[in-house]
């Protein structure tokens, strides 16, 4: 569990910059337009048997009857897809930021400067009067609360979907 935690902490900037990127995107949708959703029918290749069954095509009058419909699903489908992945990453680093709230004594205050705000070592150094040792004991220290409290949360999950 500590290599999550470790990957949690390391990737804690990237998640929420990934996160405002995905809550523009999903406020900026536009989804497909409808040249881009006609040209994708009309070329796409039938699948079965192909049998003619008269001398004109009926791929346009299926297009035209059927393209908004399409479009729609489609759009509907990619943005219900960003949601829950935007609703997915806010719940994880929600979760890890109220962990961090969780530790205890100095550890919440020390590793919200460390990973929040992205403080140094040397900089948490002068900021609480400790050496680096310090600093990498209490790096340690919590890493373990972190990994008892993810733990206690995997082990409600389990239990929730289980009962």
């Amino acid at each position: 569990m500590s290599e999550r935690i470790e990957d949690l902490i390391r990737d804690y900037p990237k998640m929420k910059q990934e996160l405002e990127f995905m809550g523009n995107q999903i406020r900026n949708f536009k989804g497909l337009d409808d040249i881009d959703m006609i040209e994708s029918m009309y070329f796409t290749i039938p699948e079965g048997e192909k049998v003619q069954t008269s001398g004109t095509s009926d791929k346009t009058a299926r297009i035209a009857v059927t393209y908004r419909e399409k479009m729609d699903r489609i759009n509907r489908e990619w943005y219900e897809h960003l949601l829950k992945e935007y609703d997915d990453l806010r719940d994880e680093i929600l979760f890890f930021e109220s962990a961090l709230k969780a530790l205890s004594g100095d550890l919440p205050a020390i590793m919200t400067d460390m990973i929040i705000n992205g403080e140094t070592w040397d900089s948490l150094c002068s900021i609480y009067h400790v050496s680096r040792t310090m600093i990498a004991k209490y790096r340690r220290k919590a890493i373990r609360e972190l990994d008892a409290l993810y733990e206690e949360q995997e082990k409600k999950e389990v239990a929730y979907m289980l009962s």
